[in-house]
């Protein structure tokens, strides 16, 4: 079985790429002038965000392999596995490499919003590519940190360090944004596959067996992880993954509801609802009226 050696703290992974700490939370390394990282498997206890500029080695994710493309900036949050192809004796990416420790951010604004940048839990396939001038933005954050931690230690490092940052993960914010945007032509194809997904689900006897539809089970049947599949549907139509299959029950059972030889119970459980009140206060609050109101009046 293959070993994974685990990460959890900046120490450990600067003496492994033969780096000096500079603060004992967080790191920022120029890869150029440090040594390649081992083809191994690594348990990440910490955040990590990685540039590459050159386009040489392969990442693999969990059991997804990644070619990870010049200039594209994957993340990587506590608890992700992280390896390099065992037939890659050295991994040797130039560009750069941020580490922090959860605790450098525990008190912090970005403590406080670290949940929010969904991209932590996307795939590596679902990275960020960027252009020239998104790179040169994002160089600049790497420098402005790697600047911070040159200076000795003092009651404001914290703050700042955590500041940038946080300033470096709002630029990708916008970034992905643009990046959803460019990619309009493929997002639509996604969207018509999560549609024909939940026809298919409700045409077979999976609502029966298995309940409503997830976003988990469509970001799956999709391909995706579910926070990129959420997010894009978000941007798409404004809506959360959520709502959206939301709307498409409420679609289906106002179809159902004519078929008068079925009572309101007997539909919520062809549905996938586990209890017919939970579909009769969704239907409600969705249409203004109760499934047998919405019957008489039509």
């Amino acid at each position: 079985m293959e070993e994974i050696v685990k990460i959890d703290s900046i120490a450990q992974y600067n003496a492994m790429r033969g780096v000096p700490t500079k603060h004992p939370l967080v790191t920022a390394i120029d890869q150029s002038k440090a040594k390649p990282l081992p083809a191994r498997s690594f348990n990440f206890g910490l955040y990590a965000v990685g540039l590459k500029e050159l386009n040489q080695g392969q990442l693999r994710y969990g059991r997804k392999h990644y070619d990870y493309q010049e200039g594209s900036l994957i993340f990587i949050a506590p608890g992700q596995v992280v390896g390099v192809e065992p037939s890659v004796d050295l991994f040797a990416p130039k560009g750069w490499v941020l580490l922090f420790h959860p605790d450098l951010i525990n008190g912090t604004s970005l403590g406080k919003h670290i949940q929010e940048y969904s991209f932590f839990s996307y795939d590596v396939h679902e990275a960020l590519h960027l252009s020239d001038k998104e790179k040169g933005i994002v160089i600049d954050c790497f420098s402005k940190i790697e600047y911070e931690l040159d200076q000795n230690i003092d009651k404001h490092s914290k703050r700042l360090i955590a500041s940038n940052i946080e300033l470096l993960l709002n630029y990708c914010i916008r970034f992905y944004d643009r990046q959803f945007i460019t990619r309009d032509t493929a997002n639509k194809g996604i969207l018509e596959r999560f549609e024909y997904i939940l026809k298919g689900y409700f045409s077979s006897d999976k609502p029966q067996n298995e309940g409503l539809p997830s976003v988990a089970y469509c970001a799956e049947a999709l391909h995706l992880s579910p926070n990129y599949f959420g997010d894009l549907v978000k941007k798409e139509t404004g809506r959360s993954a959520q709502e959206y299959i939301q709307s498409k029950v409420i679609e289906m059972a106002k179809e159902r509801v004519f078929d008068l030889n079925k009572s309101v119970s007997e539909i919520a459980y062809e549905l996938g609802f586990k209890y017919p009140q939970h579909f009769i206060r969704l239907f409600k609050q969705k249409t203004g009226v109760t499934p047998n109101a919405y019957r008489m009046m039509n």
